[in-house]
């Protein structure tokens, strides 16, 4: 169904809301390091206390929209929050086993599984700037990871996680670019994240993860995860595929990597190598390429 609550104008500069749900994501790995919980608690908490400040906004000022929408608007919806749910899982875990920088780099290795998803799921064709950038970027994450990929079964264990992270997260964009051309923001991400939570809480309960007992530090970086990095840095996105294909978007969340590596930096005393720096120079100039080459 197509809403009347966003007009065919944005209401703001996209690329603000670009970059405001890049430095939001940015902060997911640093909080999830903070919480000293099992990585599928920390998941479900994220997406599930996001869902409780979202789920009753959306009833309230959505709530004539979401009682109008259809099985095939509800279908791929649940996938997205599916799809979200696995990326979390994985990506998070992930942070157990190996250094924040290589699974920041691996997960967001989405513009690349985007590409090759596009065609079969949204239909859109990559425009060449778009095609360029995703190749720029993905040296770019290269670089950052170049000589910091550490040896061994967990550490391989962790960077495949890490990928898989990167897979399911470009499945879930996918997704929800075809929804955002007809669901509000707000209806969206109440059923993408609300789903995604009960997947992620499920298989707490299924595994006998502790649900609660956890220190005030942690229980801090539950809600930082659900307000910063869920409610501000995965909606700025998901707002934003309505305007920019998801090419762009995936290449845009290759700025995480530089915001999550400086955070990393200065927090964990984790390298800031020059390879680094000049990966994240590519990034920058990736993200560059995708937005100006999208089309108005």
């Amino acid at each position: 169904m197509t809403t009347d609550q966003e007009v065919s104008a944005p209401p703001i500069n996209p690329f603000i809301i670009l970059i405001l749900g890049v430095l939001g994501v940015s902060t997911g790995s640093i909080f999830a390091r903070l919480a000293d919980a099992p990585a599928l608690v920390t998941a479900a908490y994220r997406v599930g206390l996001a869902s409780l400040i979202l789920v009753p906004l959306a009833v309230w000022k959505a709530g004539d929209e979401l009682r109008k929408l259809s099985w095939r608007d509800i279908k791929p919806a649940l996938l997205a929050g599916f799809f979200l749910a696995l990326h979390f899982a994985s990506w998070i875990s992930s942070l157990d086993y190996t250094a924040i920088a290589n699974s920041v780099v691996l997960v967001n290795t989405m513009p690349l599984w985007v590409g090759l998803l596009t065609p079969l799921i949204t239909r859109d064709r990559l425009n060449r700037a778009v095609i360029v950038s995703i190749i720029v970027s993905v040296i770019g994450g290269g670089v950052i990871g170049l000589g910091d990929f550490a040896t061994g079964g967990q550490a391989l264990l962790g960077d495949f996680l890490a990928v898989i992270g990167a897979l399911c997260g470009a499945i879930y964009l996918l997704f929800g670019r075809n929804l955002r051309r007809r669901l509000s923001l707000l209806a969206y991400v109440a059923i993408c994240y609300g789903s995604a939570a009960v997947f992620l809480w499920l298989a707490v309960i299924a595994l006998q993860l502790p649900p609660g007992g956890y220190a005030p530090q942690t229980v801090a970086a539950f809600w930082a995860m659900a307000i910063v990095s869920q409610i501000i840095g995965h909606s700025s996105y998901n707002w934003a595929l309505k305007w920019f294909s998801t090419g762009v978007v995936a290449v845009a969340l290759l700025g995480e990597p530089i915001g999550s590596t400086i955070m990393a930096y200065l927090l964990f005393d984790e390298g800031l190598t020059w390879t680094k720096v000049i990966g994240g120079l590519f990034i920058l100039s990736a993200i560059y390429l995708a937005a100006s080459g999208e089309k108005s």
